[in-house]
């Protein structure tokens, strides 16, 4: 083969991306790319990760990203493939994932001139990323700034606020080459995250936290030394699926959501401060409370993301939340010697109580017990993901707090995008350990690209599937009441009627129906240990799913009743 500037230029970007850290890379077939995909698949450091699919392939390099806080490698060819990876930049710009971005285009001279495959994709992603850059075609005379150029995309990618960098890279044919000798590797310093605050500050700090009503919140991008501050302080912890806080730790308040839609609990434990950490919580309920609270809100993130939806937070910090944690132990008395945190384990423990005694009353599958019983089966250090809409309030809501479970879920936007192929590029980070995806159907047809080639990728996923016939998170709004029964169905029931299992057998992947409550828990233990993908299915009622969670919020609002 001929040695051209392309197959260099490319050598030298993925060479010094290796150095950097990164292990894995996502492809998507196509010509334009040639050059990038080869230096790519020359290394065997890589992971490489081949996706016919776009979409499906940028949601799982966000899976990646996710699971190692490394950014993969997404590659594509140019034109509209290009413009497929634009949600999976959306959800990692908006949850500060790491995320490189390759998009292979035409040179100059072909581009405005109707040339096939041919696309404006200069700044495609609008301010979704944290850099830009287009270099051109390659050229040997600027070949000592090819691994700075590298570096940099890294670097932006990995910086204060993480996210994902697009590179567009414009070949010329021949697109096979073959590289020369490299230029000279960079010198390299790993710097890792330090607490930005001085004593002062900390002092100030300290003497803000010597309350005993207050309260933490933990979101993803929490620590788990923040329970260490907890039991320090007395305080309550109300922690998300996410945080990597919501473990049996006695300062972790179960069902946190139901306990604070009781309204003499709620106004009697109105917080002075709120200490959040991390992104917001999926629930309404717990932001409505603290939004009314007038506390003094102290954000604490490790990025330069804001975060202050409901506009309230008074004191912002961005510092690593773990050395955060550890400089203020032992500077606050908070709420030591108060029945404080004793009075919020009590009625999170009788709310928990009569979520279970409601679940025991009602044997029959629903869509509460399958959230409770999925986070308590994934087996230790495992992890499980889990998709927007219902399943991320319904995980919130009822599933147990529980020690040795990583948690992921997109919630950058909230949307229902990629979730099959996230959970696949979690599963594919390390392909060792078991994997669970809790999803709905609508999202699970949104996504079923994801499910192409999942047999050949040897990654243990077990995906869960509730189906309602249709989006049963719509039953929860006030358009149910308020329109009739046809028009609602039409507009936001909208059924299906789409075979779930005929979906997955088409993709070779076996499909379990689970039609007892008895049945679901034995069929996970089974397939979490089982080689390859599995589907369970299960099939519930909108209507009744509506009705059996009104349910629960009485028998907690009655169990506190009486505490």
């Amino acid at each position: 083969m001929t040695v051209t500037p392309a197959a260099t230029f490319c050598a030298t970007l993925v060479d010094t991306w290796i150095q950097s850290g990164v292990r894995h890379a996502v492809l998507a077939p196509g010509s334009r790319s040639t050059p990038m995909a080869l230096a790519i698949t020359a290394r065997t450091e890589l992971a490489v990760h081949v996706f016919h699919d776009e979409r499906s392939a940028s949601f799982a390099a966000v899976g990646l990203g996710r699971a190692t806080g490394i950014p993969a490698l997404l590659l594509c060819t140019s034109g509209t493939a290009a413009a497929e990876f634009h949600a999976a930049v959306i959800e990692a710009h908006q949850d500060d994932v790491p995320l490189i971005v390759l998009t292979a285009d035409r040179p100059p001279e072909l581009r405005d001139t109707g040339a096939a495959q041919t696309i404006d994709q200069n700044r495609l992603f609008g301010p979704a990323v944290r850099w830009f850059a287009d270099p051109g075609v390659p050229d040997d005379a600027v070949a000592h700034t090819w691994r700075a150029f590298a570096r940099r995309a890294y670097q932006m990618s990995m910086g204060m606020s993480p996210g994902p960098v697009h590179l567009n890279l414009s070949f010329r044919e021949p697109l096979v080459g073959e590289s020369a000798p490299l230029p000279p590797a960079l010198a390299s310093l790993a710097v890792h995250p330090r607490l930005t605050l001085d004593e002062p500050d900390l002092v100030a700090l300290a003497e803000r936290l010597d309350t005993h009503r207050g309260v933490i919140v933990a979101g993803q991008g929490s620590h788990p030394a923040v329970l260490a501050l907890a039991q320090d302080l007395g305080w309550p912890v109300l922690a998300d699926q996410r945080s990597g806080c919501r473990t049996t730790h006695p300062c972790v308040i179960p069902a946190f959501d139901e306990v604070l839609r009781h309204p003499r609990f709620a106004r009697d434990h109105v917080p002075e401060v709120v200490l959040h950490v991390g992104k917001p919580l999926a629930s309404k309920v717990t932001a409505q409370w603290i939004a009314a609270s007038n506390a003094f809100h102290i954000q604490v993130h490790p990025t330069a993301t804001w975060i202050d939806p409901d506009h309230q937070v008074a004191c912002r910090i961005q510092a690593d939340v773990g050395a955060f944690a550890h400089a203020l132990l032992g500077r606050s008395n908070g709420a030591k010697n108060t029945p404080w945190l004793t009075r919020w384990r009590r009625a999170g423990e009788r709310a928990t109580e009569a979520i279970a005694l409601v679940l025991d009353e009602h044997a029959g599958l629903n869509e509460p017990r399958i959230a409770r019983e999925v986070v308590a089966t994934v087996p230790d250090h495992g992890a499980l993901v889990v998709s927007s809409s219902m399943p991320i309030r319904d995980v919130e809501w009822f599933g147990a707090p529980r020690d040795h479970l990583d948690m992921f879920a997109n919630r950058g936007a909230n949307g229902i995008d990629g979730v099959i192929s996230t959970a696949v590029g979690v599963a594919l980070a390390k392909p060792e350990r078991a994997v669970a995806l809790l999803i709905g159907d609508v999202a699970f047809l949104h996504d079923t690209n994801g499910l192409l080639g999942l047999v050949d990728r040897k990654v243990n996923l077990t995906i869960v599937v509730i189906d309602n016939d249709g989006g049963g998170i719509f039953s929860f709004l006030p358009q149910r009441a308020a329109l009739e029964a046809d028009r609602f169905e039409q507009i936001f029931g909208t059924p299906h009627g789409a075979s779930i299992p005929a979906l997955a057998g088409a993709h070779g992947i076996p499909a379990w129906p689970i039609e007892d409550a008895g049945d679901l828990v034995p069929a996970m233990q089974r397939a979490v240990i089982s080689p390859g993908p599995v589907v369970l299915h299960v099939r519930t009622k909108r209507d009744e799913n509506v009705a059996l969670h009104e349910l629960i919020h009485r028998a907690v609002l009655s169990m506190l009743d009486h505490r």
